[in-house]
Formats: C-alpha cells, sequence, structure tokens
C-alpha cells in the first residue's frame, strides 16, 4: 500500500473518530454529565472514549462553534456554563423555526421518515414512566433531531440543533426544581403522527404550544 493511500486511510479513520467523540461529548456537555465550568483534558477524554487526540481536538473544535465548550489561552478548555439569561434568546428563535420545521416536514418528508416518525411515536405512546428525568430529555432531543431531519434543510436543521441544545442544557440544569417531563416527552408522539400524516397546519401549531410551554414551565423556577 502507498503512503498517499495509508494517508487517506488515516485521515478518513480520524474524521470518523472524530465524529464518534463529538457525538459522546455533545451529549455528555448537554445532559451536564460533564458539569458546567469542568475543565476538559485531551488525554483525559482520549482515553476514557478510546479514540486518539487528534479525533478529541476535532470534536472540541465543533463544540467550540456550539457554545458548549469554550477554549482560554494558557488556561485550556471548560465546558461552558449554563447562562439562564439566554432563555429569551433561545425561546424566541424556537418558537418562530420550530413551527416552520414541523410544517415543512409535514410536507416534505419522505415516505422512509414518515415511517420512522410513525414508530418514534408508537415508541413514545409506550413510554415506561419509570424512567428518570435526564433519559426523558434523551428522548425527547431524539423527537427533536428526527422532526429537523425530517424537514430536509441542512441550514435549518444545524440552527435548531444547536438551540435545542441549549434549551435542553437549561432544563437539565433546572432538573431538580422542574416538573416531571414524563407527559410532555409522551405527548410529542401526537406532533410526530400529525407530521407523518402531512397535517402542516396542526404540526405547527403543536410544535409552537410544545416551545410555549418549555418556557413558561421554565420562567417559572427562575
Amino acid at each position: 500500500m502507498t503512503g498517499d493511500r495509508m494517508g487517506t486511510m488515516t485521515l478518513q479513520n480520524a474524521g470518523t473518530l472524530g465524529q464518534i467523540a463529538y457525538r459522546e461529548l455533545r451529549e455528555k456537555l448537554i445532559t451536564l454529565e460533564i458539569p458546567p465550568g469542568h475543565p476538559l483534558n485531551e488525554v483525559q477524554l482520549a482515553a476514557s472514549l478510546g479514540v486518539g487526540r487528534t479525533a478529541i481536538r476535532e470534536a472540541l473544535t465543533r463544540l467550540e462553534c456550539d457554545h458548549l465548550v469554550a477554549s482560554y489561552p494558557r488556561k485550556g478548555t471548560f465546558a461552558t456554563m449554563v447562562d439562564l439569561a439566554e432563555l429569551a434568546e433561545v425561546s424566541e428563535v424556537r418558537m418562530l423555526l420550530e413551527p416552520l420545521v414541523a410544517g415543512r416536514a409535514a410536507r416534505t418528508a419522505t415516505p422512509d421518515l414518515r415511517n420512522e416518525l410513525s414508530q418514534r411515536a408508537a415508541f413514545l405512546e409506550q413510554l415506561d414512566p419509570a424512567l428518570d428525568q435526564r433519559s426523558l430529555m434523551q428522548h425527547d432531543m431524539a423527537v427533536h433531531r428526527l422532526i429537523y431531519r425530517a424537514a430536509g434543510s441542512s441550514g435549518l436543521e444545524e440552527i435548531l440543533v444547536r438551540y435545542d441544545n441549549l434549551a435542553t442544557r437549561i432544563w437539565c440544569f433546572l432538573l431538580d426544581k422542574l416538573p416531571p417531563v414524563y407527559e410532555e416527552i409522551k405527548e410529542n408522539a401526537i406532533l410526530l403522527r400529525a407530521i407523518a400524516s402531512g397535517d402542516d397546519e396542526r404540526a405547527s401549531s403543536l410544535a409552537l404550544e410544545s416551545i410555549a410551554a418549555f418556557d413558561a414551565t421554565v420562567r417559572k423556577v427562575i
């Protein structure tokens, strides 16, 4: 095998490992398994995730763009603090874009994605009420990611994933003060079925109601 070929394979593998590291670290940061302000050591992260430092650096660069980590010269990289003052902006953007994306998904989702939406709805309808709050929030994130993907707009998806991450961090930060979220997460099944059936007006309305309810619930405890 030539040196160029080996180099290409190494870069491709690094890219794949970087994506894996990014996804795993992103979830830990969003759910606060990595707490706000916690220092992120490349060597320790590489060892814990079973990847190289190149993959960790790639992941941290992407996470900084997501505003989930911050790097400081001669100090290092840290998980960003949860800023409750961001709630107004986060909710404003989501109230504008979530209904748009839900309606778009209802109109344009492929047959395969409509089937996936229906399957996810059926899963939520049978959701175990004994699940802990953080597990429920992971299901909520999965719902939103699926809707964004079904809308078929990479630009909107990128923006909304970022804002949904910030919203979920705020929710997780206040989790001990908030009421149980089981019913709210389960009710996402209604939204998913509206999208799967192509009812764009109902999908948009339900998406807006969901974001408004999130905002109102959080404001009661801050």
